[in-house]
């Protein structure tokens, strides 16, 4: 997996204005667990942040995504020295992600029943936690 395909880095002050654009947008948002940002004040960061990806389901398969999780937790605590767990939520059924973040060095930390409510099905989803103080897996 050549990882020069992907790109990430951490939200600067000057971005706001890009981030309040798709983050505001209920159509980006409705898919997702958090609510539209009304206000740049609310992305006010805290101990905690949240992952999720997607990728196209030809690329899958490939290796992008652990490489873009890994490459991710390379960065961020380093970025957000305040921040101490980075955790994930998956879909029971998605075994592929699951073992995305496995691969990554994420714990599964257990079983949230009837947890999320998408397109009409309430789902048990699982938690995974990376901590600041977990070894980073090498890209």
């Amino acid at each position: 997996m050549d990882s020069s395909r992907i790109t990430i880095r951490p939200f600067k002050l000057s971005d706001i204005d890009d981030f309040m654009m798709w983050a505001s947008d209920e159509k980006v948002v409705r898919f997702s667990r958090m609510n539209p940002f009304t206000s740049k004040d609310d992305g006010e960061f805290i101990c905690k942040g949240d992952m999720g990806y997607g990728l196209a389901s030809q690329y899958w398969g490939q290796g992008i995504a652990t490489m873009a999780v890994k490459m991710a937790l390379s960065s961020v605590f380093l970025e957000f020295p305040h921040m101490e767990r980075l955790q994930a939520l998956v879909e029971k059924e998605n075994y592929g992600s699951q073992r995305v973040l496995e691969k990554c060095g994420f714990l599964k930390e257990g079983l949230m029943r009837k947890y999320l409510v998408l397109k009409g099905k309430t789902l048990d989803v699982v938690c995974f936690s990376f901590l600041s103080t977990d070894s980073v897996p090498d890209l």
